[in-house]
């Protein structure tokens, strides 16, 4: 391909045996370190040379970074859980189900056998399906470092904008938490071009429903913005009112004026506030339905 460099310059490799090794390579490093996880996105981009890291850290073989752990409280995701196996785990499904839907939509089969659950979220790429879920259900991100320890940071605080996070550059990304507060349902829908695309638009929806009336709800979107955004206009519609299909046309209408988009190669704005909304009928009319 002339004209296009397909292999990646030159770089020093360590593969780390410990989170606390891993968190010494990035406490000492004077040099730009990259984190090796899945590598999805991080090989193709040391391939186009759009990235150039001076140290390749490796943290496949660090224990216990790839833990599944649901219950009625939510999943905490380890960072190297690769999203095939969360995909297919019996409690995550039983007890978060919207987010086997989101994982679903990464990608294919192959690419969700090395994708990573840490590397999706930190990669914060603004048209990924779970940073969206992740800012709907009002999850954390657990960062650690050798010097100031762990923290846990809420998803507005932690996705900034485009491939950009609060992440300092001694922190790795230890684990994702989607948290279930009793009486929350959520669900994930998007539209892409071709299925294993990035959507043109996808929504997150969680609402907490009692005797028929929606209590609250809790709407994000992704691939419109340069981060996932919550639709506070619509949250603020939904809530005191007879969850109905009426209702979901109301909301669909009031995302189609409130969802921040522009125009790219891809698609209008127009259009992907459009589509935005109808995903939001979509799915509160199902959610309705299910109830």
């Amino acid at each position: 391909m002339k004209g296009y460099c397909m292999k990646p310059g030159p770089f020093r490799y360590i593969a780390a045996q410990s989170v606390e090794e891993a968190l010494d390579v990035l406490a000492s490093a004077e040099e730009d370190v990259a984190i090796l996880a899945g590598g999805q996105s991080l090989v193709s981009l040391m391939n186009l040379r759009l990235a150039r890291p001076d140290i390749v850290l490796d943290i496949n073989r660090v224990p216990g970074l790839a833990t599944v752990q649901a219950d009625d409280s939510g999943a905490r995701i380890g960072a190297l859980a690769r999203a095939a196996v969360v995909e297919r785990d019996a409690s995550v499904g039983r007890y978060v189900p919207a987010l086997i839907t989101a994982i679903g939509h990464i990608g294919h089969p192959q690419v969700r056998n090395r994708t990573t659950i840490g590397g999706n979220v930190a990669h914060a790429d603004p048209s990924s399906e779970l940073p969206g879920l992740l800012a709907c259900m009002e999850g954390t991100v657990t960062l650690a470092s050798a010097s100031r320890g762990a923290r846990e940071v809420g998803w507005d605080e932690f996705f900034i904008s485009v491939f950009t996070t609060c992440k300092e550059p001694d922190e790795l990304v230890t684990s994702v938490n989607f948290p279930m507060a009793p009486g929350w349902r959520y669900a994930y829908d998007e539209v892409a071009t071709r299925h294993g695309d990035y959507p043109l638009a996808g929504v997150s929806m969680g609402l907490r429903v009692d005797g028929g009336v929606v209590q609250e709800a809790r709407v994000s979107v992704v691939g419109v913005a340069d981060r996932p955004v919550r639709l506070s206009s619509v949250e603020a519609a939904a809530a005191g009112q007879d969850a109905s299909a009426a209702l979901a046309r109301d909301m669909a209408g009031i995302a189609r004026t409130e969802c921040p988009a522009s125009d790219d190669a891809h698609v209008s704005a127009e259009h992907r506030r459009w589509l935005a909304g109808t995903l939001v009928s979509r799915l509160m009319a199902s959610m309705v339905d299910a109830a």
